[in-house]
C-alpha cells in the first residue's frame, strides 16, 4: 500500500476537483498521483413492462460523440442513492420507478478517479413530467432487452456505465414485470 506524503488541491471545480499526492511505495521510492475527485453516481437500468430498456441518447463533449447510454447522474450532497435514482430518472426520461433494486457498484476509474456508481434497476414505471435539466438535451431511446448484447458488440453502446449494468441486468436473467 502506498503512503501519501503529502497532498496539494491544484483544480477546484464545479464537477471535479484535481489534486497532486505525493507517495511513499512500498518499494522506498517516492511518485506522484493526479487524482480526480467526483462525487458518487448513480447509473440505472430502466425496465418497461414489455422488457424494453429505456436509454438515453445525448452528447458528450468529453469524447466528441453523441452516446446511447443508461440513465445516469450525480448523487447530490445528503442526497441517498435512491432519492437521486427517482429525480435523475424524472429529469432524464419521464418516468418515475415503483420498483428500485440494488444491482451493486462499481469505481468508474479507480487508476485515478474517485467516482463510485451505484447501480440500479428500475422497473414498474409511472409517467410522470419529464424535468430536464438546461444543460442537458437528451432524446429518450427503448430497445428491447433482446437487442442490447448486439448494441454492445456494435460499439453502439460503448460506455463502461452503460455496459456494465446492461450485462448484468441480463446475466442475472432479470426482465421488466
Amino acid at each position: 500500500m502506498e503512503k501519501t506524503l503529502s497532498s496539494q488541491q491544484i483544480y477546484d471545480g464545479r464537477a471535479v476537483k484535481l489534486r497532486v499526492d505525493t507517495v511513499l511505495k512500498p518499494n522506498g521510492k517516492t511518485t506522484t498521483r493526479e487524482i480526480v475527485e467526483h462525487s458518487d453516481c448513480v447509473a440505472v437500468v430502466v425496465l418497461d413492462s414489455k422488457d424494453r430498456v429505456i436509454l438515453v441518447r445525448q452528447y458528450r463533449k468529453a469524447v466528441g460523440k453523441t452516446l446511447l447510454e443508461i440513465p445516469a447522474g450525480g448523487i447530490d450532497p445528503g442526497e441517498q442513492p435512491i432519492a437521486s435514482v427517482r429525480r435523475e430518472l424524472q429529469e432524464e426520461i419521464g418516468y418515475l420507478p415503483n420498483k428500485i433494486d440494488k444491482l451493486g457498484g462499481f469505481y468508474a476509474a479507480p487508476g485515478y478517479c474517485t467516482e463510485y456508481l451505484h447501480l440500479y434497476l428500475a422497473t414498474h414505471l409511472t409517467p410522470s413530467r419529464r424535468e430536464a435539466e438546461d444543460t442537458e438535451d437528451i432524446e429518450v431511446v427503448r430497445v428491447p432487452l433482446s437487442r442490447i448484447p448486439d448494441l454492445i458488440a456494435s460499439g453502439e453502446i460503448c460506455d463502461a456505465k452503460s455496459v456494465a449494468g446492461l450485462l448484468r441486468v441480463i446475466s442475472l436473467g432479470l426482465k421488466g414485470s
